[in-house]
């Protein structure tokens, strides 16, 4: 029995135990992927902050005539429509769900706003800053609300309003 006993406490002592050490560390390699040295402008400015003053969009309105001043009337039923219908995901002056709406004539044509309010199932799929707005939402798409021209351009003047 001690012989039994001797072999097998021989048979275990030749091992060191090493020491753990407490905690746990972290060995970081650099990446290796370059960037591309070339970028396209329209990719460093987001969709919400570019300005393009020429494209009309995709849908029923093709020209919009803004008089000089506000048509205070329409803005207010514009607002009304707007704290309705759009406000669930849009937010003055913050991103939220969509874009803020301040600010949007100075970045976008009348036309443009009108058919991003009235089609937007098209103009997602088939404008290019509408895509572009699609994904800089975290592909949140605008759902069609059903308004008519009328209220859109209600809208467009409550829009007027907001700077």
């Amino acid at each position: 029995m001690a012989l039994l006993f001797a072999f097998i406490i021989l048979s275990c002592g030749g091992k060191k135990e090493e020491k753990k050490e407490e905690g746990f560390s972290v060995e970081r390699k650099k990446a290796t992927t370059e960037l591309p040295t070339e970028t396209n402008a329209a990719t460093e400015t987001k969709a919400s902050e570019r300005v393009d003053m020429n494209t009309k969009g995709i849908g029923p309105v093709k020209s919009v005539t803004l008089s000089p001043g506000i048509d205070q009337t329409l803005a207010t039923s514009g607002k009304g429509i707007y704290d309705q219908m759009c406000l669930a995901c849009h937010r003055i002056g913050k991103k939220f769900i969509g874009p803020p709406p301040n600010g949007i004539l100075e970045r976008r044509t009348p036309e443009w706003v009108m058919n991003m309010i009235l089609n937007p199932q098209e103009m997602v799929q088939q404008d290019p800053l509408a895509k572009d707005l699609l994904q800089e939402f975290n592909g949140s798409p605008m759902s069609n609300q059903g308004l008519t021209e009328d209220q859109a351009r209600a809208i467009l003047e409550y829009f007027r309003t907001l700077q």
